[in-house]
């Protein structure tokens, strides 16, 4: 008689938790900060377990993983953008303090910086973001996709081309074709800047 393989996520009191815990919070901290990353993870592991009668091995466990963290990391951090917590709008840890921005002096001077940078270093940001994420929108689907996920969300070679059924070849040209858009892009955007 034939032994039935065990399910993946079978030992999960340990084995699995402890093999993947590292990696999806270093993933998570690359979305959020602080406690929200260790949320992320926490909703992971509470989505995976719930999803795993759906989860088919076609994929490795890790990447199945790592795209439901994409997932709900995505989603807090979306979530998060459109909240203000109230600390926000405490002084030095006083919550009876309402911030109204940076204290002045007695002559009407401000006695700290508005802001960490300038505006025009501000602005240059802001306007080389929009380059990159207009080379981006420019690229074919699938370029847009294999370099999304190579470069911005981290993924290994072999993690990219399971999430998107690549063949080895075909992920490293479009990865290729996209990074060199994308460069061609930003250097004419910094020589007319």
């Amino acid at each position: 008689m034939a032994r039935r393989a065990a399910h993946p996520l079978a030992p999960l009191p340990g084995g699995v938790v402890t093999r993947h815990q590292g990696a999806l919070l270093r993933r998570a901290r690359a979305f959020l900060s602080g406690p929200a990353a260790e949320d992320a993870v926490q909703d992971t592991w509470a989505a995976a377990l719930q999803g795993l009668s759906r989860f088919e091995g076609r994929s490795s466990l890790r990447t199945w993983l790592l795209r439901i963290l994409a997932n709900r990391a995505r989603t807090r951090r979306a979530r998060e953008r459109r909240e203000v917590p109230f600390s926000a709008f405490e002084r030095d840890g006083d919550p009876g303090a309402a911030a109204a921005g940076p204290e002045r002096s007695g002559a009407g001077r401000w006695t700290e910086p508005a802001g960490l940078e300038d505006p025009e270093t501000l602005l240059l940001r802001a306007e080389t973001r929009a380059a990159l994420e207009a080379a981006l929108a420019r690229l074919s689907p699938r370029q847009r996709a294999v370099i999304t996920l190579r470069d911005v969300e981290g993924l290994g070679a072999e993690e990219a081309r399971e999430a998107l059924r690549l063949s080895e070849a075909n992920q490293r040209v479009l990865l290729h074709r996209a990074r060199a858009r994308v460069r061609a892009a930003l250097e004419a955007h910094l020589r007319a800047a």
